[in-house]
């Protein structure tokens, strides 16, 4: 079924989630992974459970939950928080493809930023892949910018490398 588009007028909620939300929850944390997956050039199968484990995970590490709620109170999106010591990072975030560019990726983070003003932070950090054009440009628009972290690793097992990037003086396989 698919869903119609918000409109100014219509009603959307966020609001902290709850371990009740776990299986609703899940179907976005799988669509998210998948995205993901696909930036790196590989496929993903996360399982129902799979997503189950993981959001339990967040809720047994205390870990800051919110959720975007449609008129019918059908959750279309959600943000995943953690708090270390008093800083703020967005873990995740993930709006229905049918629900985005109606600022609802923007509630949700204003909420994390709010979280974060609360503790006496001006900032939120975000690790962010570097082929994520969507979310680079999401957060340029909420005045992000690069801040002084670099992810080096080895290629994933099927991993493909295709392309080189440079970044500053380095050049790299990506």
């Amino acid at each position: 079924m698919r869903r119609s588009k918000l409109k100014q007028r219509d009603f959307m909620h966020i609001r902290q989630a709850t371990e009740i939300d776990i299986a609703t929850i899940a179907p976005l944390v799988i669509a998210f992974r998948k995205e993901l997956a696909k930036l790196k050039n590989h496929e993903l199968c996360l399982s129902e459970s799979e997503a189950h484990s993981e959001l339990k995970s967040y809720f047994n590490k205390k870990y800051s939950i919110f959720v975007a709620e449609d008129e019918l109170h059908q959750i279309i999106g959600y943000l995943v928080c953690k708090i270390e010591e008093d800083v703020v990072w967005a873990e995740s975030i993930y709006v229905i493809p049918e629900y985005r560019r109606q600022q609802i990726a923007s509630s949700l983070y204003e909420q994390v930023e709010k979280t974060a003003k609360e503790l006496g932070n001006d900032t939120v950090y975000n690790w962010v892949h570097p082929n994520n054009d969507k979310i680079i440009k999401f957060l340029e628009k909420h005045g992000y910018n690069v801040l002084n972290l670099i992810e080096l690793r080895r290629p994933y097992e099927k991993e493909l490398n295709k392309k080189n990037i440079k970044i500053g003086k380095h050049k790299f396989k990506y």
